[in-house]
């Protein structure tokens, strides 16, 4: 599998000139807030894709999701929050940290042992 950053940076940009000042209006006017029925809506439409099996259409709907998330990010990055680079950077160090059997070497007898160890992890993760 091939990823580019490229890609993802030419999103970026384009969801920031859709918020910027010779952007588009309806782009501009969103907030986290306002934009919480369209993730509700467009979520709904992607698992409907998925469950269909509809390759074409989950493809289509991931992206809205993510077009949607990427929004939200660039919102509170606009508001001095956090921005989509933490969110990439949080998400990545949550997921090495909760699979210890991939990444750290640890050990498990068998799937209820890895579940066990996962809600271990995580109710350290809460406690902090």
């Amino acid at each position: 599998m091939t990823y580019t950053n490229q890609d993802l940076q030419q999103l970026l940009e384009t969801i920031v000139k859709l918020r910027g000042h010779n952007g588009c209006p309806w782009d501009k006017k969103q907030t986290p807030l306002s934009l919480v029925k369209y993730l509700e809506a467009e979520t709904v439409e992607l698992v409907s894709a998925i469950t269909n099996d509809d390759a074409e259409n989950t493809c289509e709907e991931l992206g809205d999701v993510l077009y949607i998330l990427i929004m939200v990010s660039i919102c509170n990055k606009e508001r001095d929050a956090f921005g989509f680079s933490d969110v990439i950077q949080q998400v990545n160090e949550k997921l090495i940290r909760r699979h210890p059997h991939v990444f750290a070497g640890t050990t498990y007898k068998d799937e209820a042992d890895l579940e066990r160890q996962w809600r271990e992890i995580k109710a350290r993760e809460k406690q902090k």
